[in-house]
């Protein structure tokens, strides 16, 4: 604007800082909490006239009134005599202003006395200190959401070196459930770092772990918004469209004949795969199923032990009938029976410093991990994972663990983050950086409690996986209950509508009031934004995101019902191949036990060969044809009963 709004002011009593400044405007001002201003001064420094941006963070209004029982004697106890007054009493109109950038920026001086104006696009930018990533050439700049204020409208970028690494990493975000914060801003946030991510930073993929319901279960299919929103998307220059490149992970259920997920329909079964591991990717994480008050120092040992000596190699022991090669939970329970009923038949109570009890114990709960995580883990050591080495570019992975037991989620949390640690550690993941997103930080990273190993997997997202471009976008509730190490660790943060008992925390304290009372109430797409480039927080509006949401897909595309045996092998070969039919599946499986059906069906989706049908056959097992009873010698008279027996003619 060219001409000023207000003008800054100074008192004994309050003063202005370097960080700090006071000014007064009109009453009809646009100005409001979370308003950008420009100051210009009036003195040169260094041959330079100062120019200080700052953003609102409180403002009052009063008249030159002494009490309040001096306005009520002035319209004689009545506010309908207000307007009998012969003349209107003065009104002030004083905001303070947090400090967010000054230029010159040394030497770093009280404001000084000058005009504030309204903030430009351009004033923002510099503010903001986002010229610095946002030049031709050099621009690291993700649009994140559009600053508004009269009638400016801004779009504030996030610097992706701050956002991804190696500068800073990790995002975390706050908000009251179901008022499109935490879901919405992350699938907003990751369209727009997919089409604005510099190419010459590498590739970037997503893993998305979704924890309840239906939330994530849709991300490729389209979503309805209005014009406004489009308006938004066109602004920050983001398509607004749903995930070209989606894919889907769960396990199946326990009885291993449909995936456990919701999104069954059959419309949607094209991107998702089964998700089940075996002993080898299980036993690695064994500590994470099993309990602590059983298991000691000396049970660690033998599992250990187990896990270099025994699995996956040929295994020969004296006291062993047969050597052994344990590439099962099935092989492990063999190798275990096996191994007792030499020790007792040598009545040894210890076998390579190992007790008895201690190998029953182990055996004892190494043996039911299958049985309580029944559909993610398999007897039969089958695998089907996610394409660690082949992930694709631009690509969203989705693991549905929203219907597995607790000790089953831990399980997926902690395998799947440590083998992407591993991979890009390794430089084997087919992509440069990942973005994992975990909800419910407050149940899974909490501030008190045991240390579980999820936890520790998350803090060492947290604390080492920007220098590997492993990236953690976590979300919470509660702030101010998730582990310090972890939020901390997040270089920036967004805060949507927020509990007011959850404001009152020590966490908030650095907020001013009118801050904390914005944050308390606002609307839906409306976000409070701290980044390592802004000294002040920033409010920001961001569009809906362009993608059927959970609540609407689940009516759109309703969850399969429960099938049968056939009905399961029937949906699973369709996908691989059309002219599957029914009754085709009817007559292959019809005299095969369920089991074996069943892990027949497991090989031929993950192999997905050319041949299905010959394929699926192939993985049954052969079927022993009974021999026919042998004829009797001829000649050979049946033997009767005595002519006298009394029991003769029963």
């Amino acid at each position: 604007m060219s001409s000023p709004l207000g003008r800054v002011v100074a008192t004994e009593r309050r003063p202005n800082t370097p960080h700090e400044f006071h000014f007064w405007t009109a009453l009809d001002c646009p100005v409001g909490i979370g308003t950008i201003v420009r100051v210009e001064g009036t003195q040169p420094v260094e041959n330079q006239i100062p120019q200080i941006y700052g953003i609102v963070v409180e403002g009052l209004s009063y008249t030159d009134l002494q009490s309040p029982l001096h306005d009520v004697l002035g319209h004689d106890g009545s506010p309908e005599a207000a307007s009998l007054a012969p003349t209107e009493r003065a009104e002030i109109r004083l905001y303070t202003a947090a400090v967010l950038r000054q230029l010159p920026e040394e030497p770093l001086q009280p404001v000084p006395m000058g005009r504030v104006y309204l903030a430009t696009d351009e004033d923002v930018a510099i503010a903001l200190r986002m010229d610095g990533y946002l030049k031709e050439g050099s621009r690291t700049g993700i649009p994140i959401g559009i600053y508004r204020a009269g009638g400016t409208d801004a779009p504030i970028y996030l610097d992706a070196d701050f956002l991804l690494g190696p500068e800073a990493a990790h995002l975390n975000i706050t908000g009251v459930s179901g008022l499109a914060t935490k879901t919405s801003a992350v699938e907003w946030l990751l369209q727009s770092i997919f089409t604005h991510f510099p190419p010459q930073k590498g590739s970037v993929a997503a893993v998305c772990f979704n924890v309840k319901g239906p939330d994530l279960c849709f991300l490729d299919q389209p979503g309805s918004i209005d014009a406004r929103d489009r308006e938004l998307y066109d602004k920050l220059g983001v398509p607004a469209k749903p995930f070209e490149k989606t894919q889907y992970f769960a396990p199946y259920h326990s009885k291993g004949h449909a995936l456990n997920t919701l999104r069954s329909n059959d419309a949607l079964a094209y991107n998702v795969h089964p998700l089940t591991w075996g002993l080898h990717e299980v036993l690695q994480y064994a500590e994470v199923l099993l309990n602590k008050d059983d298991i000691d120092a000396k049970a660690d040992a033998l599992i250990d032990f187990i896990a270099r000596n025994v699995v996956g190699q040929e295994f020969a022991d004296p006291i062993l009938s047969r050597p052994h090669r344990v590439q099962s939970f099935a092989d492990l329970e063999a190798w275990f029976r096996d191994l007792l009923r030499g020790m007792e038949a040598k009545n040894s109570e210890s076998w390579r410093t190992h007790h008895v009890a201690t190998i029953r114990k182990v055996r004892n709960r190494l043996s039911n991990i299958s049985t309580r995580c029944a559909g993610l883990v398999t007897d039969d050591g089958a695998v089907s994972d996610l394409p660690f080495g082949t992930f694709e570019d631009r690509t969203v992975y989705v693991i549905d663990v929203a219907g597995l037991e607790e000790d089953a989620q831990d399980l997926v949390f902690a395998r799947v983050i440590t083998k992407l640690r591993e991979s890009l550690e390794k430089r084997e993941l087919g992509v440069n950086h990942v973005v994992v997103f975990v909800d419910e930080l407050n149940k899974y990273a909490p501030n008190d409690g045991q240390d579980t190993y999820v936890r520790k997997m998350l803090l060492d997202i947290a604390e080492r996986g920007r220098y590997l471009g492993l990236v953690l976008f976590g979300a919470q509730q509660f702030r101010s209950q998730v582990h310090r190490r972890v939020v901390g660790n997040a270089g920036s943060a967004l805060y949507g509508r927020m509990d007011a008992d959850e404001l009152a925390t020590p966490g908030y304290a650095v907020l001013s009031p009118a801050t904390r009372t914005k944050l308390a109430t606002l609307e839906k797409g409306q976000l409070m934004v701290r980044h390592p480039h802004f000294t002040q927080p920033v409010f920001v509006r961001f569009p809906r995101p362009a993608i059927m949401r959970g609540r609407d897909g689940a009516e759109r595309f309703p969850q399969a019902a429960t099938p049968t045996l056939d009905q399961a092998i029937l949906r699973s070969l369709r996908a691989l191949d059309s002219s599957v039919t029914l009754q085709w599946v009817q007559d292959a499986i019809n005299i095969h036990e369920e089991q074996a059906v069943i892990r027949a069906r497991n090989a031929t989706v993950r192999a997905r060969p050319n041949d299905v049908k010959s394929y699926f056959k192939a993985q049954l097992p052969a079927l022993v044809v009974a021999s026919s009873a042998k004829p009797r010698p001829a000649g050979v008279a049946i033997r009767g009963t005595p002519f006298d027996d009394p029991y003769g003619n029963g």
